[in-house]
């Protein structure tokens, strides 16, 4: 059985990779269209395109995650496989325009399980034990998470493995991954982690995952916009030029549009509140 760290671009799961090494480690780029949102480093963007062997515009994401799986694979001095799917917009409009919400989060499938699932089958023969970025607080998400195992121990996913004679896609059923929880079972806290990087020549997001993630809170999607207001004026658009919206209270052309009577600062929120999408 071969070992795969899932990275998110995070603290904890880079912390997987720089002390739980594997046979492989996977990072999937979530890309979107918007050259509002360009990657502004043009020598850096190329080669994230030679990596995906995908054009590269944007990330949903901070542009400071590019440069996170950067440091982090000479931190641990192992190669970090790049994967991607289709970009967001182009999942969308696959949908037909619906947009994902907290009730169909086909996102995460879409853009971060299907890529990593297509590669591990394009490029693993033997069994994968997927180490997942959970830690010892965290240990209902595991328990989630294992809920969803086969009669193997495994967990399935439905990948393209080629076209049919009319030219429709090939679908077959894989068997993904083992998970297995390395910080829960080392009894590993956000604290020991913190500390770890303190030091450390990475440099990491304020928050990893898509800048719009409908999971966060209003208010930090708000704070967000102060960063990242044009990522957050793509999550608006697709809104408004597509069928639904991502949260049921709120558009997020209001939430760019509120004015608070208080100033927000980084610690006023943490990677908890980041949406949890980390595959």
């Amino acid at each position: 059985m071969k070992t795969v760290n899932s990275l998110s671009g995070g603290k904890t799961s880079s912390y997987i990779a720089a002390n739980f090494p594997a046979d492989f480690n996977v990072f999937a780029l979530v890309r979107i269209e918007d050259e509002n949102c360009k990657f502004k480093d043009e020598k850096v963007r190329q080669e994230i395109e030679d990596r995906i062997q995908a054009p590269f515009v944007a990330t949903a994401e901070q542009d400071m995650i590019i440069y996170t799986m950067l440091d982090l694979e000479q931190f641990i001095g192992q190669k970090i496989d790049w994967v991607t799917g289709p970009t967001f917009d182009q999942v969308i409009k696959n949908k037909s325009g619906y947009l994902p919400n907290k009730i169909a989060r086909f996102c995460t499938t879409e853009l971060k399980t299907a890529p990593i699932a297509q590669w591990r089958y394009n490029n693993i023969e033997d069994d994968v034990e997927m180490r997942f970025g959970y830690r010892a607080n965290e240990s209902k998400r595991a328990k989630s998470m294992s809920q969803k195992l086969n009669d193997n121990g495994m967990i399935e996913v439905k990948i393209v493995v080629g076209k049919h004679a009319n030219g429709n896609n090939k679908w077959k059923m894989i068997e993904y991954c083992k998970p297995s929880f390395p910080l829960i079972e080392a009894n590993v806290y956000k604290d020991t982690i913190e500390s770890f990087w303190i030091d450390k020549q990475v440099r990491f997001a304020y928050m990893n995952n898509c800048v719009g993630c409908w999971w966060r809170s209003p208010l930090l999607l708000s704070h967000m916009n102060e960063k990242e207001p044009e990522k957050m004026n793509w999550f608006a658009e697709t809104e408004e030029n597509n069928k639904g919206t991502f949260r049921s209270d709120v558009t997020f052309r209001e939430i760019m549009k509120w004015k608070r009577q208080i100033k927000l600062f980084d610690e006023d929120f943490n990677e908890c509140d980041s949406g949890y999408c980390g595959l």
